[in-house]
């Protein structure tokens, strides 16, 4: 069976990943999670201090031609080794993850619907949209605690790339969702994926 693909694009702190992990508890080893932050280009040509320069939040900054290989080798039933991007260090891990093909497979980033060919890849386009403070707020919280950034250097960033790149590269995509959610805890649009979901699940039986 031919792996439904489900893209879920939003700003930082949206809830995209909340949104996914709700659907992977309904569903468990039937959905793997696969996250757009994962294929951004590895910098180890680079300084620290010039890592820390990088604007992570443009189309530029992510490996896109390698998330569209895996993701069509996936749904051709092939196995993948997908990067892992360690965020204290700026740049990729060594070891990478195998990811294998399961009948549902989320793909979830801030520009998960910038490129055309992710776009026609997905058969369901989520957007999750929020609050601008709370979004930073969250970016700020899991930033600190998850990735070992100072405040200042997270407000810095957020005013200088992420909060302009928002409006250029980000907000734009959402014309192309096929459902918009409030946050990662919508449960009324929960229930619509996962009947979705469970409908492409029920083709195996």
């Amino acid at each position: 069976m031919t792996p439904m693909l489900i893209g879920i694009a939003g700003g930082t702190g949206s809830g995209k990943s909340t949104f996914a992990d709700g659907l992977k508890k309904l569903f468990s080893n039937e959905i793997t999670i696969i996250s757009y932050d994962n294929y951004y280009k590895p910098q180890d040509h680079l300084s620290m201090e010039e890592r820390v320069k990088t604007n992570y939040d443009c189309p530029d900054a992510l490996d896109t031609d390698l998330l569209v290989k895996h993701l069509r080798e996936l749904l051709t039933g092939k196995c993948v080794d997908m990067p892992n991007y360690d965020f204290c260090i700026h740049t990729r891990k060594s070891e990478t993850s195998r990811v294998s093909p399961t009948p549902v497979i989320i793909v979830d980033g801030i520009l998960t619907f910038h490129d055309e060919r992710l776009r026609e890849l997905f058969d369901v386009k989520i957007y999750a949209d929020a609050d601008a403070d709370e979004r930073i707020l969250r970016r700020l919280r899991r930033d600190v605690t998850e990735r070992g950034r100072d405040i200042d250097g997270v407000i810095n960033q957020y005013v200088e790339t992420v909060k302009i790149m928002h409006g250029i590269y980000v907000e734009p995509t959402k014309k192309y969702a096929d459902i918009i959610i409030n946050g990662g805890r919508n449960k009324t649009a929960l229930d619509i994926v996962a009947a979705k979901i469970q409908k492409k699940l029920s083709q195996k039986d």
